[in-house]
């Protein structure tokens, strides 16, 4: 073969590869994640208040609150405590509390989280009364971990479903023997009452909390938009099992106090 046969089919291999390398580079940037919304906002911005407490679980806080942020356009986020400034968290780090209960703004959706400081304010009639007003009197109600056992603890939930923290299930659910306590979920919705199981569970149940308010497509999009990989099924529980759960009890064992 001369010279000039190979330098013509050198040629074609060399844009037949650069054209699957276009192509392939076309086909990547049209699919990539829109970082707007897929659903355009309408209406007010909702107001999204968390509640701090000393002794309060970080990823039960900043796991939900991070989906919720990602809707900057339609919510607005605020931290409640007893009075505003730092609260440590179970962990050591702090966060500042930009309102106290008594000069809390009015909410669409009010969230409560888990963790070791839930075990001192179960006994703390100030905060539980501050905390059943501030349910009452918002549409929307989510507990993350044992923060079901706190709210619980306000007569609140009773014959409400609702779940908590697998391996602090014995403590919460002795918070109110009159909730309806499902062992087996990621998390339960009930009317205006949302809880989720122990921990990273609330992100999921934020997660299911976006679709119900904004749709799944909305939910999915903000799980992608953070890499998250959504447990998008609230039956899917492998931790109920983990920790001895069946039929609402525990088989055998004693019950750790994480969360």
């Amino acid at each position: 073969m001369s010279d000039q046969p190979k330098a013509d089919v050198a040629r074609r291999n060399f844009l037949l590869t650069a054209g699957i390398a276009l192509a392939a580079t076309g086909t990547t940037a049209s699919a990539q994640l829109s970082v707007q919304p897929p659903v355009p906002p309408s209406g007010p911005k909702k107001k999204l208040g968390m509640v701090l407490f000393e002794g309060f679980e970080l990823l039960d806080v900043f796991g939900p609150l991070e989906m919720f942020g990602m809707l900057k356009d339609r919510v607005e986020i605020v931290m409640i405590a007893d009075k505003a400034g730092p609260v440590r968290s179970a962990a050591g780090p702090q966060t500042i509390a930009d309102h106290g209960f008594v000069d809390a703004p009015r909410l669409d959706i009010v969230m409560i989280p888990g963790g070791l400081g839930t075990r001192r304010e179960v006994n703390n009639p100030d905060f539980l009364a501050a905390v059943r007003t501030l349910a009452q009197d918002t549409p929307q109600v989510a507990t993350i971990c044992t923060g079901s056992g706190l709210l619980a603890k306000t007569g609140l939930i009773d014959g409400v479903k609702a779940t908590s923290n697998k391996m602090a299930w014995a403590w919460a659910t002795a918070q109110g023997a009159k909730v309806a306590w499902i062992p087996h979920a990621r998390w339960v919705e009930d009317g205006k009452y949302i809880s989720s199981s122990g921990i990273s569970a609330g992100t999921d149940m934020a997660l299911g909390l976006i679709a119900k308010l904004y749709g799944k497509e909305m939910a999915r999009w903000v799980a992608n938009r953070t890499e998250y990989r959504w447990q998008e099924d609230a039956s899917d529980d492998p931790f109920a099992k983990l920790n001895g759960l069946a039929h609402g009890k525990r088989e055998v064992g004693s019950q750790p106090s994480l969360g």
